[in-house]
């Protein structure tokens, strides 16, 4: 008798796991599928092409995104690493006052030249979950393909201090680089990942969103540096990068690019 209770306990518990489980993967399936709805629902617009400065002699030439994916208003925090290597990289080529805030991409950016190639610098307006909505409409009004956006953002499996270049491939769990895949329809975008390290004693959401210790900028300050030297020999190969990624990277349609010029006085 008694061990025919504990049978049925067990199937009990087996029972409400299973439930929880499905309950759990519907939660993310939702949360998943109500994004990718918000993303079709700001990228439904029409966009303006470039105009001004923006639509001068340049027509030919290499052209680069860099965008430091992050969460708006939430500077100086882990979760927003990528957006201080983009600040620090304004910085060393001499543009960092030259920050403007672009309604028709969402974000506010920076067009630069850095070894005959044409850069333009993307701070996202948005949410970190959303920041793919700012990419896509930079990109098609730069007329910049997937390839040649250079993703920067936070890693949480690998510590403070280790940074590393990603051609394409998934996301990895990053919902910044998720959003950036779903609204550009491919994952061939290198990354250059920051790494932040995983908590102890707290939640990964705390974590991401905390600011860096007293201890932890020390580091920060080296990380900067050194990132700023990969992106600046990324965005001084002349060559175009492969188009496909080596982690099976799904391909965008092509698109017909529009004229981008850098603005005056920008440094190499």
């Amino acid at each position: 008798m008694s061990r025919l209770k504990k049978v049925t306990v067990l199937g009990t518990l087996c029972r409400y796991f299973s439930l929880f489980c499905k309950k759990l993967l519907n939660f993310v399936t939702m949360r998943r599928l109500l994004t990718r709805v918000i993303h079709r629902v700001l990228l439904c617009g029409r966009l303006k092409p470039a105009m001004g400065i923006e639509a001068e002699v340049h027509t030919q030439g290499q052209r680069r995104l860099v965008v430091g994916l992050g969460n708006t208003g939430m500077e100086g925090t882990r979760h927003n690493v990528g957006m201080s290597v983009l600040g620090a990289l304004a910085a060393r080529l001499g543009v960092a006052d030259r920050w403007r805030g672009d309604k028709h991409v969402s974000g506010e950016v920076i067009l630069s030249e850095v070894a005959q190639t044409h850069v333009v610098l993307l701070r996202p307006r948005l949410l970190m979950n959303i920041n793919g909505v700012s990419v896509a409409k930079a990109a098609a009004k730069y007329g910049i393909k997937p390839e040649h956006i250079l993703l920067v953002h936070d890693e949480l499996d690998k510590p403070l201090g280790k940074i590393a270049i990603k051609h394409g491939g998934s996301a990895r769990g990053h919902n910044g680089v998720r959003s950036c895949v779903d609204c550009l329809h491919t994952d061939v975008m290198p990354r250059l990942r920051v790494g932040i390290g995983r908590p102890e004693g707290q939640t990964v959401e705390r974590h991401v969103l905390g600011r860096f210790s007293t201890e932890e900028k020390k580091v920060l300050n080296s990380v900067l540096v050194q990132s700023v030297d990969i992106l600046l020999s990324q965005l001084s190969q002349q060559g175009s990068p492969s188009p496909s990624s080596p982690a099976g990277g799904r391909q965008a349609a092509q698109k017909t690019p529009l004229p981008l010029t850098a603005e005056p006085n920008s440094k190499t």
